[in-house]
């Protein structure tokens, strides 16, 4: 009897696919890096941690690429491939880029792994945006020096960051938006901004 579950094998389609929105990923995050960064210290001058908020752009291509791809390593992958595209393109954090890319693409394929590449719907993409940004905050911990601002900064900072995924932690936006409970396997279904 043939399985039909979906193959988790990569094609040649699905590698194009990867590069493609890796590529369109990093294009999107030169951009935010002028505007996310304006952002991020504004929300600082508010409150400490506030600035979690901004960051979910940065957080774009590992959650869409393990959505869209629905392969192990899709996320990774697509958040590298970004990544490198900043860092390539001029970003202000040079190699320090590459590494958050390593440890958000690793975050969002975390929660894909764990629900073996089988599950694809808001909530799931959500989380992988939400953990996602938990690697990263642990990586900025040690690489910014955001352990010696102290356990209050770094909660608000986690918190923020964890809906941050959701640009500024609206309902309506983020990678999430784009699943579906009834997405088919490698595509890409957006709901309408009325639902």
């Amino acid at each position: 009897m043939a399985s039909t579950a979906p193959s988790l094998r990569w094609r040649v389609i699905d590698i194009v696919t990867a590069a493609v929105l890796g590529v369109a990923c990093g294009l999107i995050f030169v951009v935010w890096n002028q505007v996310g960064n304006a952002a991020l210290e504004a929300l600082k001058a508010i409150t400490p941690g506030l600035d979690g908020l901004a960051t979910g752009v940065w957080l774009l291509g590992g959650t869409l690429g393990g959505y869209v791809i629905r392969k192990p390593g899709a996320a990774l992958f697509v958040e590298l491939m970004a990544a490198t595209v900043s860092m390539a393109l001029g970003s202000q954090w040079a190699v320090e880029t590459i590494y958050s890319g390593l440890a958000q693409g690793i975050g969002a394929e975390v929660v894909f792994a764990l629900v073996a590449y089988r599950r694809f719907n808001a909530a799931i993409v959500g989380v992988a945006g939400a953990v996602s940004f938990a690697f990263e905050w642990v990586l900025e911990l040690f690489l910014y020096g955001h352990l010696a601002k102290g356990a209050l900064y770094n909660a608000i900072y986690l918190v923020c960051g964890g809906v941050g995924h959701r640009p500024g932690g609206h309902p309506r936006l983020g990678a999430d938006e784009c699943a579906r409970e009834d997405g088919r396997p490698g595509s890409l279904r957006l709901r309408p901004w009325s639902a």
